[in-house]
């Protein structure tokens, strides 16, 4: 289960999803991932210790990277308030910051609807936390 606080934001009340607890680590994935396949817990802990690397590198050499099952990441590039004139001003010194971007993985249905993104339970269940913390309480 998922779970979502309230909050007030411009007089309306929305949900928030939160996470709780500390983060999944690298050993808690490469324990699961190893537990459905014929790899060593140990075997896929060192895959995915290096895997950041590897996104670096390809990310680097101008490529996106798509994972099957999980999604494609890419680089983007801001130049906040660098504007220049002409295009032949425009050069790598402009930019400001650079980041990953990353879009999940998905099928559309032939009249082009989104059915399924792989890192979404399709039985994801929201909860409200304060409620959960109220009950646990009685």
């Amino acid at each position: 289960m998922a779970f979502y606080k309230k909050q007030k934001i411009h007089g309306k009340w929305y949900p928030r999803a939160i996470t709780k607890g500390r983060p999944a680590t690298t050993d808690d994935v490469a324990k699961r991932l190893s537990l459905m396949s014929t790899v060593s817990p140990g075997d896929t802990y060192a895959v995915l210790v290096n895997l950041g690397e590897v996104l670096g590198e390809l990310m680097s050499a101008g490529r996106s990277v798509r994972l099957k099952g999980v999604g494609t990441f890419y680089l983007t590039c801001q130049s906040e308030n660098q504007g220049v004139d002409t295009p032949e001003e425009v050069s790598p010194q402009q930019i400001t910051d650079t980041k990953v971007r990353f879009i999940p993985e998905y099928s559309r249905e032939q009249n082009n609807r989104v059915t399924d993104r792989t890192l979404i339970d399709p039985y994801l269940e929201w909860v409200d936390f304060d409620e959960i913390g109220n009950n646990s309480n009685k």
